[in-house]
């Protein structure tokens, strides 16, 4: 069983760094190629939707492969076939026709999410939706057989798979940047269709990938009958259904992100290099932090061991925020040496650059409240109370809305700004980082209607203190940096970058330690 556990965890392990290295590739290349442009904000517009259903349809532990690993796992391969090729004609049906919706309403699904992009990132924009469109019925079974492969317990492919796209992408830029080399009359990368048809054909490969290792399990059956399994597919429908409406609730708020961004010029592709940066590192402190806790909590609230529960729950809380505390930090102490060395090069100029540093100081102020966010949520889930998220989800969207629009001016047509705040860009993720302060708020004093009672005023001293220490530390290695930041070379801002970190990392421990909020 040992010897299960760990080959299973260095296949999820090595399939998602490859997944992830890929992923920064792919950006690095797209920064170099386009830039902070008109094609790359276009292209962000244009996902959005074909993005949303592959996130939230198509992606690992998304609703549809959480359903498909509870139904099918105790079935046998024959059984189980059956219920996920049913499924999968069934759902692709329905997404096909949403397809051929979105298809013929690109134009106007462009209007409404992105009214004040300019017209050339318009038409841009509506070809390439229509481009992607087929991703929307793919998305179905990519989801299903990731569920599918993970319940015969194939967990390489199912952590990979998301590098495919990556892949392809590269190859298309890689492949345009030769091509123009050999023939300078033409530019392919001025195509603007590049981005899309590339994410099309990464998307139809895993497609295919995954129906040939589905049929290669024996769980591809197309000679299933209909009328059986009506209840294991009823299952799978009822699970699917109010997971995605929860699930879906969080990528609405980029939605409306995405539309007050069309004011400005070059946001969305800011707002994809910033998020891109810290997602990465935070992706792997949810994962390595949260994850393990939440099975010791659905154990302990099942043994009515409450008191081990909210002990637990407490450590946690506090290992979030001294790490989150610090992942802030870093960012905002080294974001030139950062955007320098991953995307500042090719048609990424200094401009771009400077835009980018910002949003990413942004986006690392609000990295403590994202986490812990994440972890209240998982906790609610873990001990089966999912009532309260999703009420505070869905008020977090009328938040979101409101501080979106007052951060950027308050703007009415024909009147104009009625806020005297407008911070731009920027003011779209600091509306995020409140919304996720306030209903981490919520969620934290909910928990007592749950018996857990937090020491929030020893909680608040903690943080306070490690807080104070990110902030000594960051002062400290900015003023260094200062000093010694000479070198415009990528190999200089490299080194500066390695030897700064050390640093950040060695003050940041001492004095959390000598403050007494570190027990690790």
């Amino acid at each position: 069983m040992n010897s299960f556990l760990k080959n299973n965890v260095f296949s999820i392990s090595f399939g998602t760094s490859l997944s992830k290295l890929a992923g920064c590739l792919r950006q690095i290349l797209i920064a170099a190629a386009f830039g902070v442009g008109v094609t790359y904000d276009a292209f962000n517009y244009a996902y959005i939707i074909p993005g949303f259903l592959l996130i939230i349809i198509g992606g690992i532990n998304g609703p549809l492969h959480n359903a498909v690993v509870a139904v099918l796992t105790p079935l046998d391969k024959k059984n189980g076939g059956i219920v996920l090729t049913q499924v999968s004609i069934k759902l692709s049906i329905l997404l096909l026709f949403l397809a051929v919706l979105v298809y013929f309403n690109s134009g106007l699904l462009i209007e409404l999410l992105a009214p004040n992009i300019s017209n050339a990132a318009k038409v841009i924009a509506t070809y390439q939706l229509k481009i992607l469109t087929p991703c929307i019925p793919l998305s179905g079974f990519i989801g299903l057989s990731f569920g599918a492969l993970n319940s015969r317990r194939r967990f390489f492919l199912s952590s990979i798979s998301p590098a495919i796209t990556s892949l392809s992408i590269i190859f298309f830029i890689l492949f345009s940047l030769s091509f123009n080399q050999e023939n300078t009359s033409s530019n392919l990368l001025a195509k603007t269709g590049l981005l899309a048809f590339a994410t099309l054909i990464g998307t139809f490969i895993q497609f295919v990938i995954q129906i040939w290792e589905i049929n290669k399990i024996g769980l591809l059956r197309l000679d299933s009958s209909f009328n059986s399994f009506i209840d294991e597919e009823r299952r799978i429908f009822k699970l699917i259904i109010p997971a995605s409406i929860s699930s879906g609730l969080s990528q609405i708020n980029v939605f409306i992100d995405m539309f007050f961004a069309s004011s400005f010029q070059g946001a969305a592709s800011g707002l994809a290099y910033g998020n891109f940066l810290v997602q990465a590192p935070l992706g792997i402190l949810s994962n390595s932090l949260i994850l393990p806790l939440l099975p010791k909590f659905s154990k302990l609230r099942s043994d009515k061991d409450d008191r081990g529960l909210k002990k637990k729950l407490i450590s946690g809380i506090e290992l979030c925020f001294l790490t989150s505390i610090f992942l802030a930090g870093f960012f905002i102490t080294f974001n030139n040496q950062i955007v320098q060395l991953v995307f500042q090069r090719g048609s990424f100029d200094y401009s771009a650059a400077s835009q980018v540093k910002k949003i990413l100081i942004a986006y690392a102020v609000g990295i403590p409240f994202y986490l812990y966010r994440d972890l209240l949520v998982r906790t609610y889930y873990s001990i089966e109370k999912t009532n309260f998220p999703f009420k505070s989800s869905f008020a977090g969207i009328i938040f979101n809305i409101f501080f979106d629009w007052f951060l950027i001016g308050g703007p009415i047509k024909n009147f104009g700004n009625l806020s005297p705040y407008n911070f731009g860009v920027v003011g779209i993720i600091l509306s995020s980082v409140i919304v996720n302060f306030i209903v981490c708020i919520l969620l934290s004093f909910n928990l007592r209607n749950e018996d857990i009672h937090l020491p929030n005023l020893d909680l608040f001293r903690k943080i306070s203190l490690m807080s104070l220490a990110a902030f000594i530390d960051s002062t400290f290695c900015f003023t260094i940096l200062k000093t010694m930041n000479n070198s415009n070379s990528n190999l200089g801002e490299f080194l500066l970058l390695i030897f700064g970190s050390l640093t950040f990392f060695v003050i940041y421990y001492l004095l959390t330690k000598y403050f007494k909020v570190n027990k690790y």
